[in-house]
């Protein structure tokens, strides 16, 4: 074939090729080689001289497929009783014919009709109206627009009536033409699929509009009847099904972007019309667990606005109320681990519960959070601290110390795992820490913890909730331990290079003033026995060489040594405190001594003494006179004391469980720490800001707090009217409620 153009007769070439366009639109037979040939026409005719033809044969075949889809509207008319499968049956050759007929006049689509149409830019920024009648199409575009104009809009009416009485056959259990219906709706997206702007524009108005209309009301009076004949299980079950169903026949017979639209109005007829009748039933639902109906209520009113509200207020109260209840239930004895376990057991109980239930979603794991967090920190008397703090504290205290019995390692970390799960709920970090650091100074100097690893794990864990400045005096404790043996080891090493045999075995423990809470404890005068003096003073020329400058404060309550008694018919090794030693020790002189003779040996006050001797009386080491003991009551040395095992411990002076005095004291402390911790967060606020007003101080103060403790605005107030008379900050002269910062 030449490319050459040339005079072409029009007629006679637009005869050849109108036989193939016919052909080819009604999706017949059309030769290889024909089909070839007519390709050379189109071409030949649009590079046509003296002038192309492009225009003449756009025209033209414009008007030949104006004539065949009016015959064949014609044709589809006459098929009355069975119009939307004739409808359908001609649409799909139709569509199909004109993609064919579109690549066969693809040279007069690139070379002319593209060069004439209307640009994106000319259609979405033009600053004039664009007639579709003005606008050139493509071939195959053209062929889609005229059976718009010439088939689907003169049977509108006819083909809606017809669609709505078929799906609404399908609502109801009839047997339906699914690839019909479904091909004849689609027809409506697929037949202006070509535009840019507005593509589904036809879909939505003949289409979408009236049938969204028409699922309305059917699901309107749909709801109100299963409403009157079910119980609302029963109406939330139906409703479900319901949905499902009508999910699935959007998804047999609708174009995609209706889906969502579909479902929006069944919900609003089924469910949020009826809000009120539903939420009415979630209070007793929730009450009595009824997962099943609870699931349903959830997947029903999770795609309504403002749905979850009362279902989410409800799970709130109901965890709060059995938490409460728990709580509260709690007997005197083991307070610690049934307050937590309960806890813990309601938290376990509802996490599943919100799983499974309602998918872990947020706003249920929110509302868990916050109910949570209302019973950990429930305060039976308002004026009194919260004992949750120390409790928790405790019961970490019973899983870390060496009586807890029957715990595996794995099963201890798995509870002080969950310890933590208590722990983030807390209030008052603050406190816990206190109580904590208390506890685990007793466990390390008594050597009473369990595993080393399961504090330092414990630790960890802390400083991952609350970071490093909340652990770091207890990570100082563990440090004060290994350098506390590397000064043991020291030590002996110093006494082998001077040669010095102390004839005692001796272990000490060197602790930071400021990372111990132990400075503060109350502890009686004490002398030291003879035995021990040279011992002592030796280690303080040590240290003293060693650490210039340091000074060594000895805290004898907290000693403990091993006796051994000779004065028996066999030797025991008794593991005793300091106390018990030196009153033990000054009988080596006498086996019977007065009260006033042990003061005098000890450096104990008399009443500390008499307490000392009544406890060490109970393990009939020693026996007082009958009678109240007085300064002149004679006390002697049990010659006949036996027992059956030859290594033993009397109990330490410091008691095992905190003193009310001990409790009180702690919560002093914390408050004092709560002082300097606002003062310094007030400092820092008003030395970045220079001046600031009063409520909004108050409120950074309170958001710096929230992560340690929860501060009243009475004690900000006082901190501020300190920090006012330290002269860190001023009231400004325009207005008294503002602050500014005195660098």
């Amino acid at each position: 074939m030449s490319l050459k153009p040339r005079r072409v007769d029009f007629e006679s070439v637009w005869e050849r090729l109108l036989e193939t366009i016919k052909g080819v639109i009604t999706c017949g037979q059309v030769a290889r080689s024909t089909w070839n040939d007519r390709f050379s026409d189109v071409y030949k005719l649009c590079t046509a001289l003296p002038e192309p033809l492009g225009d003449r044969l756009y025209l033209e075949t414009k008007a030949f497929l104006e004539l065949h889809v009016k015959s064949t509207h014609f044709k589809i008319m006459e098929n009355e009783q069975d119009l939307l499968a004739a409808y359908h049956r001609h649409w799909e050759e139709y569509c199909r014919g004109a993609g064919y007929l579109n690549q066969l006049y693809g040279y007069l689509n690139t070379t002319f009709i593209k060069k004439l149409k209307f640009t994106d830019a000319d259609l979405n920024y033009g600053g004039f109206a664009v007639e579709m009648t003005d606008h050139m199409l493509e071939i195959g575009e053209l062929a889609l627009d005229i059976w718009r104009k010439h088939m689907i809009e003169p049977l509108r009416h006819n083909l809606m009536t017809l669609l709505l009485h078929e799906i609404a056959g399908d609502r109801t259990g009839q047997s339906v033409n699914q690839a019909v219906v479904h091909g004849v709706i689609n027809s409506l997206v697929d037949v202006e699929n070509y535009k840019k702007k507005m593509a589904m524009q036809l879909y939505e108005e003949m289409f979408e509009t009236p049938f969204l209309k028409e699922t309305g009301d059917f699901y309107r009076s749909e709801a109100s009847r299963l409403k009157s004949d079910c119980t609302c299980s029963e109406y939330m079950e139906k409703v479900i099904q319901r949905l499902d169903m009508e999910n699935l026949r959007s998804c047999k017979f609708l174009h995609p972007s209706s889906y969502d639209k579909v479902m929006q109005e069944c919900q609003q007829r089924m469910v949020a019309d009826h809000l009120q009748f539903l939420h009415g039933e979630c209070h007793e639902m929730v009450q009595q667990e009824k997962r099943k109906d609870l699931t349903h209520m959830y997947q029903l009113l999770k795609p309504i606005q403002g749905g979850l509200g009362v279902l989410i207020q409800d799970i709130e109260e109901h965890i709060k109320h059995t938490g409460l209840e728990a709580v509260r239930s709690l007997k005197t004895d083991s307070v610690p681990a049934n307050f937590v376990e309960s806890v813990l057991e309601v938290h376990s109980h509802f996490s599943d519960l919100i799983q499974k239930v309602f998918g872990n979603d947020q706003q249920f794991v929110g509302a868990l959070d916050k109910a949570c967090a209302a019973v950990i920190n429930y305060k039976l008397n308002p004026k009194l601290p919260c004992k949750s703090p120390e409790l928790l504290a405790k019961y970490c205290d019973i899983l870390l110390k060496k009586s807890s019995k029957g715990i595996s390692e794995s099963e201890m970390d798995d509870r002080l795992t969950r310890c933590i799960t208590v722990f983030k709920y807390l209030d008052d970090k603050d406190i816990f820490q206190r109580f904590y650091s208390r506890m685990l100074a007793k466990r390390l100097i008594y050597a009473q913890s369990a595993s080393m690893d399961a504090e330092e794990a414990m630790i960890n864990r802390l400083k991952q909730a609350c970071g490093y400045e909340f652990t770091n005096k207890l990570h100082r404790m563990f440090t004060d331990m290994s350098v506390s043996n590397d000064h043991n080891t020291s030590f002996q090493n110093y006494l082998q290079s001077k040669r010095v045999d102390l004839g005692i075995t001796f272990s000490i423990l060197v602790l930071q003033a400021g990372a111990w809470p132990i400075g503060g404890t109350t502890v009686p005068s004490f002398s030291l026995p003879q035995e021990l003096e040279h011992t002592v003073r030796t280690f303080d020329g040590f240290y003293g060489d060693k650490f210039s400058g340091r000074k060594l404060t000895w805290m004898h309550s907290f000693c403990y040594g091993e006796l051994k008694f000779n004065h028996l018919k066999k030797p025991y090794f008794v593991t005793m405190s300091s106390y018990h030693m030196a009153i033990l020790l000054a009988f080596n002189q006498s086996e019977i001594l007065t009260v006033q003779d042990m003061v005098t040996a000890t450096g104990m006050p008399e009443k500390e003494l008499v307490k000392q001797v009544q406890a060490l009386s109970e393990t009939k080491i020693i026996m007082p006179e009958e009678g109240e003991v007085t300064p002149d009551t004679k006390v002697s040395l049990n010659m006949s004391y036996s027992n059956k095992r030859t290594k033993f411990k009397i109990s330490v002076a410091m008691p095992t469980r905190d003193t009310p005095q001990e409790v009180e004291s702690t919560h002093a402390a914390v408050d004092e720490d709560r002082k300097m911790f606002l003062q310094a967060a007030i400092v820092r606020i008003m030395k970045a800001r220079k001046v600031l007003k009063h409520n909004l101080l108050i409120q950074e103060v309170i958001t710096q707090s929230m992560s340690r403790f929860h501060p009243s605005v009475s004690m900000i107030k006082k901190c501020i009217e300190t920090l006012i008379d330290k002269q860190y900050l001023e009231r400004t002269a325009n207005s008294p409620d503002e602050y500014s910062y005195i660098a």
